[in-house]
C-alpha cells in the first residue's frame, strides 16, 4: 500500500483531537460536501482516526458523482469506513438507518458560476441546507455542523482589523458574488430557526481563507493560483496591486476547529475558523516565492492608487480560542511548503 503522503500532519490532527472521537464509537456520520477541499480533509481525518482509534465508525458521504472523485483520491473512495450515497443536496434521497453526528459542507463557490447563475448557487444554499436539516431533525440529539463563511459579514471595514463574530456588517446585495454571500446567511438563519423549533443541535463555523493540500490551483484562490505559478516555474502572478489583506489558516488546523466546533461547540452559536495573522497579497506572493529554488520571480499586474488601501478579509478567532481552546500550529511559511510538497507528490 502506497504511504499516505499526509500521515505526519493526519498524525498531528488526532494528537489534538484524540479524546474527542469517543462519541462515534460505533456511530455513523452523514457528510455533504465531502469531495471538496475542506471535505476532502474532513474525510481524511475521520479515516485516520476510525482507523487508529478503532472506533467502528462509518461515515456516508453524499456525493453528485462519486465516481469522479474516485479518481481524485481512491483511497479514501473505496475506503471501508466510508460508504457513498449519490444525489443532489437539494433533493437527495436520505440515508436509511440512524445518524449520532452530520457536517454539512456542501457549496457552490466558484465565481463563474456565481456571477452566471447566481439563482443555483443561492437554490443550493438555501434548499439544499433546508434538505439537510429535515433530515437531521429525524435523528434525535445528533450534533450537526453547517460550514458557513467570513462572506457573511460583508465588507470589512478599514477601521477594523479583525471582524469579531458580533459584526453586524451585511454583503451588499448588487455586489459581486451576492447569492453565495446571501446564501450562507440565509442558511445560517434555517440552522437557528431549526435550532429553535425542532431542537437541531446545530453548531456554525464561519470558514475563512485557507491553504493546504487539496486546494484547487485553477480557481479564484490566490494563493493556489501563485503555488501554480511557482510549480510551473514562471513568475508569480499577482493580479491586483497587491494591497488586498488577507490571513490563511493551514488545512490540518482547518480539521481541528472543525471536529472540535462539532463535538464542542454550542449550538446556534457561529465560530470564526481561520488565521488572525495579515498579510497583504503582495506579501504572500513574495513568501510564496521564496519557498521555490531558485526563487521565483514575481509579476504585479495593477499599480497602488495613491490613498487607497486594500481591502481586507481576517477573522478575529478569540471566541475559538477562549471557549474551545483552539490555536494555529501552522506558520504561513510552514504551510506554503507543506502544500507546494503534497502537490509534488502526487504529480
Amino acid at each position: 500500500m502506497t504511504p499516505n503522503p499526509l500521515a505526519g500532519d493526519l498524525d498531528r490532527v488526532l494528537e489534538r483531537t484524540r479524546g474527542l472521537w469517543r462519541e462515534l464509537r460505533g456511530g455513523r456520520i452523514f457528510i455533504t460536501g465531502g469531495t471538496g477541499f475542506i471535505g476532502s480533509w474532513l474525510l481524511e481525518t475521520f479515516v485516520w482516526a476510525n482507523e487508529r482509534l478503532k472506533l467502528g465508525a462509518c461515515a456516508t458521504v453524499l456525493s453528485r458523482d462519486p465516481a469522479a472523485f474516485a479518481k481524485k483520491a481512491p483511497h479514501l473512495a473505496g475506503h471501508s469506513s466510508l460508504e457513498w450515497h449519490t444525489g443532489d443536496i437539494r433533493s437527495f434521497r436520505f440515508p436509511r438507518g440512524d445518524f449520532s453526528h452530520l457536517i454539512h459542507a456542501a457549496a457552490e463557490t466558484t465565481v463563474e458560476l456565481n456571477r452566471k447563475k447566481p439563482l443555483v448557487v443561492l437554490d443550493s444554499m438555501t434548499q439544499g441546507t433546508r434538505r439537510v436539516l429535515d433530515f437531521t431533525r429525524r435523528h434525535k440529539n445528533a450534533k450537526f455542523l453547517f460550514l458557513s463563511s467570513g462572506a457573511v459579514y460583508g465588507r470589512q471595514p478599514h477601521s477594523l482589523p479583525r471582524i469579531p463574530e458580533d459584526f453586524l456588517g451585511t454583503p451588499d446585495p448588487a455586489g459581486p458574488g451576492a447569492a453565495y454571500a446571501e446564501g450562507k446567511r440565509l442558511a445560517e438563519l434555517l440552522c437557528v430557526l431549526y435550532g429553535a423549533k425542532y431542537g437541531v443541535q446545530a453548531k456554525i463555523a464561519r470558514c475563512f481563507t485557507l491553504v493546504g493540500p487539496y486546494l484547487p490551483l485553477d480557481a479564484h484562490y490566490a494563493i493556489g493560483n501563485f503555488i501554480r505559478d511557482g510549480l510551473a516555474g514562471g513568475s508569480i502572478r499577482v493580479k491586483s496591486d497587491g494591497t488586498p489583506v488577507r490571513s490563511y489558516l493551514y488545512s490540518a488546523d482547518l480539521a481541528v476547529w472543525l471536529w472540535t466546533i462539532l463535538f464542542k461547540g454550542k449550538p446556534g452559536r457561529p465560530y470564526n475558523v481561520g488565521s488572525d495573522r495579515a498579510v497583504t497579497v503582495r506579501e504572500l506572493a513574495s513568501a510564496v516565492a521564496r519557498v521555490f529554488r531558485p526563487k521565483s520571480g514575481i509579476r504585479i499586474e495593477k499599480k497602488t492608487s495613491p490613498g487607497m488601501a486594500g481591502d481586507c478579509y481576517v477573522p478575529c478567532v478569540d471566541r475559538a480560542k477562549k471557549e474551545l481552546g483552539l490555536s494555529r500550529v501552522f506558520g504561513l511559511r510552514r504551510a506554503i511548503q507543506k502544500t507546494i510538497d503534497w502537490n509534488h507528490s502526487i504529480r
